[in-house]
């Protein structure tokens, strides 16, 4: 429910390796994972053996981008421009462009070729994005193409580093030198490249202040308040953005639990939440003494917000805040919690985008409280994308507050292929617009109505597939990233290699993106791959249909794999968390 990028992650392997394995997995030096690491949707740890090096990698590229004249190197202390709407021409200067409408902002995409590099451990948030933005490129720790996408570019000297976070591997991308390199060779002298990425740090803004990069998102001191979900509780009461009945304290046992609850007015059937996390793992379910003693180690001395248990339906929406206001995305349910996909309790595997996903009163209902807080996060500094969790009471259809995501999500995958972005520009091209530095004029009030309209008549869903058992295995054989389809005799089956998932037409289509393959390791949590399709995958019951169940085994099948003898030791690949 929280980073939501798409895929596991360090804390994954932290989490999911027990203390035994952890010790004979860093015990070696002898095993090592291979110096080429496959690209991972989003999510994983690990290095696959196919890589192409930066010199196959430049021939695959277009011609017209190799052919650029590199600029020159630029000093330790050039600085990026200044990070507001109008970097790149002053309000109000001699000859300053202004983009009028909608034709002219797709007109202005197409035909720029200012490079904007997305930066992550995989290109799954925002692949396909470069079908509109000229100038849009993907930088990559893993290579689930294996060098043949001709946007992607990862480094080929990559030794192993045991990467804690997201975070980190971005920064680590952002320092090697054939990045460095692939960056300079693109960019015209006496421009800025921009930089976008799911997560980052203060590292990241010096590294970015360094190398005359310009980080075209909010601060990180901002995005780390925001985070916080009491932060977020706070500011979204000021702005009149109800959340569920809830209660902000510090406990140290149950007793302050019920103390505080029975105050509130709350029950006992409660939900507690830290104040950060990841997919749900450290969201507790808890209604009595025992099952709050099973988890307060992860709770005493924390703030915690303790909320009264309603039956709902989680939303995803995902929102970009201009100068102009607030644009609002579609809304989509979360695929969380089902065992075959995911080994943690309320863990998020992805989303589904369907005409009925809310009744038009509580879409409508939605969208304003979207906006709503949108606004209010205006006043507090923040500028571009953000997913806000919105949670549906089923039993008075009333709409809440769940949690804020200040960053791109998993949830972008589905975002940027609906009906409402082939009318108009993908979501996230509005970030980039308000970080263009050209003038632009918007109907905010225009684009949502007929954006949540628009919504209504789209479908897509997307899930992330985990390694579920507790087994540590070394993978043999994986299904190889593109489209595969539902042949004859209704097996699932690998139709040809691909780019994206903008061309699947129906469920019968579906594009993997493959995360580890042969060489990799593979243990409890560990993503698999991304598979996005069109059509439902969860039933009216709740649970998984029957056409997604066969997906998920259908791709399981495709791995083979041996069990680790205890004896044999193993490096972990670096996470792919978010990206």
């Amino acid at each position: 429910m929280v980073r939501k990028a798409a895929s596991s992650g360090a804390e994954d392997q932290q989490e999911s390796t027990p203390a035994a394995t952890a010790s004979r997995v860093r015990k070696a030096a002898v095993k090592t994972v291979p110096a080429e690491a496959k690209e991972a949707a989003t999510p994983a740890k690990t290095t696959s053996a196919a890589t192409k090096t930066g010199t196959t990698r430049a021939s695959a590229a277009k011609s017209s981008l190799a052919k650029r004249i590199p600029a020159p190197r630029r000093a330790r202390t050039s600085k990026p421009a200044p990070r507001n709407r109008t970097a790149a021409t002053p309000t109000g200067a001699p000859g300053a462009r202004r983009l009028k409408n909608m034709s002219e902002i797709r007109h202005y995409f197409r035909t720029d070729d200012s490079p904007v590099f997305f930066v992550g451990a995989s290109a799954f948030n925002l692949l396909g994005l470069d079908r509109w933005v000229r100038g849009f490129s993907y930088i990559t720790y893993y290579d689930s193409w294996e060098g043949t996408h001709p946007r992607v570019f990862t480094p080929a000297d990559k030794p192993y580093i045991e990467f804690q976070s997201g975070e980190e591997i971005n920064n680590w991308l952002l320092t090697n030198h054939e990045v460095r390199a692939h960056i300079e060779q693109r960019t015209p002298a006496g421009v800025h490249p921009k930089i976008v990425m799911v997560f980052f740090d203060e590292q990241t803004e010096h590294i970015c202040q360094e190398l005359g990069y310009e980080l075209i998102l909010p601060p990180a001191a901002l995005r780390e308040r925001l985070d916080s979900k009491m932060e977020t509780t706070r500011i979204a009461a000021s702005a009149g953005v109800e959340s569920v009945p809830n209660v902000m304290t510090t406990v140290d046992s149950w007793a302050d639990v019920v103390k505080a609850t029975k105050a509130a007015k709350l029950g006992t059937d409660l939900v507690i939440q830290t104040a950060y996390g990841d997919s749900g793992k450290t969201t507790y379910f808890v209604t009595s003494e025992e099952e709050f003693n099973a988890v307060a180690e992860h709770l005493r001395g924390e703030e915690v917000k303790i909320m009264k248990r309603i039956n709902n339906r989680p939303i995803a929406v995902e929102a970009v805040i201009t100068h102009h206001g607030t644009i609002v995305g579609p809304c989509m349910t979360e695929i969380t919690g089902h065992k075959a996909l995911t080994p943690y309790r309320g863990g998020w595997a992805g989303n589904e985008m369907y005409p009925d996903v809310l009744v038009e009163k509580a879409r409508h209902a939605t969208t304003g409280l979207v906006r709503k807080l949108g606004d209010r996060l205006a006043e507090e500094g923040y500028r571009g994308f953000f997913e806000v969790d919105v949670l549906l009471d089923t039993d008075t259809d009333e709409v809440y507050l769940g949690e804020l995501n200040p960053r791109i999500s998993g949830a972008s995958a589905i975002t940027n292929v609906t009906a409402g972005a082939y009318a108009d520009v993908p979501l996230f091209v509005f970030h980039l617009l308000e970080y263009s530095g050209v003038e632009f004029d918007l109907d905010v009030d225009e684009i949502n109505a007929r954006w949540e309209e628009l919504a209504s008549e789209d479908e897509w869903s997307h899930m992330i597939i985990k390694h579920t058992d507790k087994s540590v295995e070394h993978i043999d054989a994986a299904p190889t990233t593109g489209l595969y389809v539902l042949d004859g005799q209704g097996r699932f089956v690998f139709a040809h290699r691909e780019l994206d998932w903008h061309l699947v037409n129906n469920e019968s289509e579906a594009f993997y993106l493959r995360i580890y393959g042969p060489g990799d390791y593979r243990w409890k949590g560990a993503d698999l791959g991304i598979l996005v399709t069109k059509g439902r995958l969860q039933g009216a019951h709740g649970g998984l249909t029957i056409h997604a169940r066969h997906l998920i085994e259908s791709i399981r099948s495709m791995y083979r794999a041996t069990p680790l003898p205890e004896s044999e030791p193993v490096k972990w690949a670096a996470p792919a968390k978010g990206n």
